[in-house]
């Protein structure tokens, strides 16, 4: 009979993580998990050899906070904790055979020439173009050297979403915003996603996964919605790209992700997972539903 899965999980007090292991306590799964930092070999040897996993679920690092820009003034911590540590803990992993599942990012890109808005998605297989941030310079060198490794999944997220107006939200961080840009981006609506990471996580599928939902929507339309279903009130003003750019440290990334990979993956395990427009419906329908304004 095979061993029961054990879910270990690295970034223990971060956003990502509390979700994934309040969805896989719902699944009656065992799961663990650590603030361990990855950087620190011992500490991680010592952790792997305790807890024994057979799933490794990395959702730590450096994001920066309230955001990007912070990672423009701390590029040696940045470093230190997306691009060692990250290595460091995949190593540790790939050592004792364990399978790991790195929630990594798809801001690494901009929008080109042959991907302009509208076009085509960028997919997993092309070089990453956006060097506007420290941050994600550090995410794109890290996803280069990372993917050698044949234990490893890379799941890419961007602008994740969640049901709770949480700080860490996309749509709790544009909201606050007194200006937003206008411009269609894939994004990462965690409920319909996080499910399929532990599908794929559990079935020991490795490689790249730009992992969105499919299609892109722009700024004006996640906000109408969230008027529309969660705060009827709601008022916001826009700006433009140059008129950002004089107000934030670092660039910031839009564009769209290509799903097809991860949708027919996916389509193996009978899972499916909505067109962004309509995730968000969903996601800000069980959002009025709770209450939540």
């Amino acid at each position: 009979m095979a061993s029961k899965n054990v879910f270990l999980i690295w970034g223990g007090e971060g956003w990502v993580a509390g979700h994934l292991k309040t969805l896989l306590e719902s699944q009656g799964k065992e799961v663990y998990t650590t603030t361990v930092r990855m950087q620190n070999r011992e500490a991680v040897i010592a952790e792997l050899e305790k807890v024994k996993p057979t799933h490794v679920l990395n959702a730590a690092g450096s994001t920066g906070r309230p955001n990007v820009d912070w990672c423009e003034d701390h590029k040696e911590e940045t470093i230190r904790n997306n691009v060692i540590g990250t290595l460091n803990l995949t190593d540790c992993c790939f050592e004792r055979g364990i399978h790991i599942t790195v929630f990594a990012t798809g801001c690494i890109y901009t929008y080109d020439d042959k991907h302009p808005i509208g076009g085509p998605g960028f997919l997993e297989t092309d070089k990453a173009n956006f060097d506007g941030s420290f941050y994600s310079e550090t995410k794109a060198h890290v996803e280069e050297v990372m993917k050698a490794y044949s234990n490893v999944l890379i799941l890419r997220l961007r602008m994740p979403v969640s049901d709770d107006l949480h700080s860490r939200n996309f749509v709790t961080k544009i909201a606050k915003y007194e200006r937003v840009v206008d411009i269609p981006n894939s994004n990462t609506i965690l409920h319909d996603l996080l499910p399929a990471s532990i599908l794929l996580a559990e079935h020991k599928e490795t490689g790249i996964y730009n992992f969105t939902n499919p299609g892109a929507i722009s700024h004006n339309e996640v906000l109408s919605l969230f008027k529309e279903y969660v705060r009827p009130d709601f008022t916001w003003k826009n700006f433009t790209l140059e008129e950002q750019a004089k107000v934030i440290k670092a660039g910031r990334s839009n564009c769209k992700l290509d799903t097809t990979k991860l949708i027919n993956k996916l389509k193996e395990y009978k899972f499916e997972v909505p067109e962004v427009h309509e995730a968000y419906k969903q996601c800000f329908q069980r959002m009025a539903a709770a209450g939540t304004k």
